[in-house]
């Protein structure tokens, strides 16, 4: 059985368009007799730690990535007349780092680029490329995008640009979908890769897990577009190829151009992302100079809102609850946490911007306490700093 790994994959969290469920593919995939799988969501990365774990839990190894949209121009340009376009680019993490700049990515396009869709550019994409893999996408792939203009060579500096930017790790990405105008781009993608040396990788875009899924996938459409199934204006893909095909499958169609199919095993080995659970990783609070811990300072925030609510001498009850929770604060390392939040609180609150109690993980933490250690239970004593 020949080796494959699809690298071009949608859960369910790009959102009413993908109708895989994340807790189902690395099943399938260990069903098909494949070793690894991609996720690779529209603009967005909400699936991946469970897709992670899914991953681990059935040994499939798992490849973190996303489909992001490119602004045509600026991330920051927001014409309706020339920016509701965006292309398409699947980013692949090869390593934490990638993972990292990958999140970077991500998060940019919501935060800067929003416009219809979260949308990063060119400028940001050369910023943070190191650690990824580049795919050309889909159709809507700025490559496909041009060839399918007839401008071969806009197509062909496309390409040249990803490849200045990614090396050997940016590829040209041929489907074997049913859609007419797919064939036509895979030969123009051949002649591109053959001329300017990039390799071409096989994938399938996969939105749903079976093919005959793809009546369900067109319910979901029509309620992402507000359609019905009777409606023949509605957004459809016109082919039900679109699911996660067998190794044997991908192979056959890609028959005469094998490499392609090899090219996923070698990416997937490329791709080696591990996540470390159970530890807390919190930003740096950084404490005035005169004390030499945080640990210190959290104490100092703590008796200043002591005397500020129980005076100069506050009873042995009062400091013998504030040295149990201090101590059971610095024991789970969440010193950092609660300066953190103590600083925006404190800011809200000396500039006249309500704070409500559920906004202040503190207090819960506090009553979390009392509620477990019955000597703590009394209502009258008060640890706002």
């Amino acid at each position: 059985m020949p080796e494959f790994v699809h690298l071009h994959v949608h859960s369910e969290f790009s959102l009413l368009d993908g109708a895989n469920r994340i807790k189902d593919l690395p099943i399938r995939a260990k069903e098909l007799g494949m070793k690894s799988i991609a996720i690779t969501d529209h603009g967005v990365m909400y699936g991946v730690i469970d897709f992670y774990k899914a991953c681990k839990k059935e040994g499939i190894k798992p490849i973190i990535g996303c489909e992001v949209y490119v602004a045509p121009r600026s991330r920051f340009d927001k014409d309706g007349a020339i920016d509701k376009e965006y292309n398409h680019l699947i980013l692949l993490a090869k390593d934490n780092e990638g993972y990292k700049n990958l999140s970077k990515l991500v998060s940019i396009g919501f935060t800067e680029g929003y416009y219809y869709k979260p949308r990063i550019d060119l400028e940001v994409l050369e910023k943070y490329h190191k650690g990824l893999i580049a795919l050309s996408a889909c159709l809507a792939g700025s490559v496909n995008r041009a060839i399918l203009e007839g401008n071969m060579e806009k197509a062909e500096n496309t390409a040249k640009w990803f490849k200045d930017i990614f090396g050997e790790d940016y590829y040209l990405e041929l489907q074997n979908n049913g859609i007419k105008e797919q064939t036509l781009a895979n030969q123009k993608l051949v002649e591109i890769g053959r001329k300017l040396d990039i390799p071409l990788v096989a994938t399938n875009d996969a939105h749903y897990l079976k093919k005959e899924d793809a009546y369900n996938h067109e319910v979901l459409l029509c309620i992402q577009t507000g359609k019905r199934m009777s409606d023949t204006d509605r957004m459809r893909f016109e082919t039900d190829e679109l699911y996660l095909k067998s190794p044997e499958e991908m192979a056959d169609y890609f028959s005469n151009i094998p490499e392609v199919i090899e090219n996923t095993v070698k990416i997937a080995e490329k791709c080696n992302v591990e996540f470390e659970f159970g530890h807390t990783i919190l930003p740096n609070y950084d404490v005035p100079e005169e004390f030499k811990t945080h640990d210190e300072y959290l104490r100092k925030l703590c008796m200043d809102g002591i005397k500020n609510r129980y005076g100069d001498n506050p009873s042995k009850e009062i400091l013998d609850r504030m040295e149990f929770e201090l101590s059971v604060i610095e024991r789970m390392g969440y010193v950092d946490y609660f300066l953190i939040v103590w600083d925006f609180i404190h800011y809200a609150k000396s500039h006249d911007i309500p704070v409500g109690p559920r906004t202040w993980f503190g207090s819960w933490f506090n009553c979390c306490l009392c509620n477990r250690n019955n000597r703590y239970r009394s209502n009258k004593i008060q640890l706002t700093f």
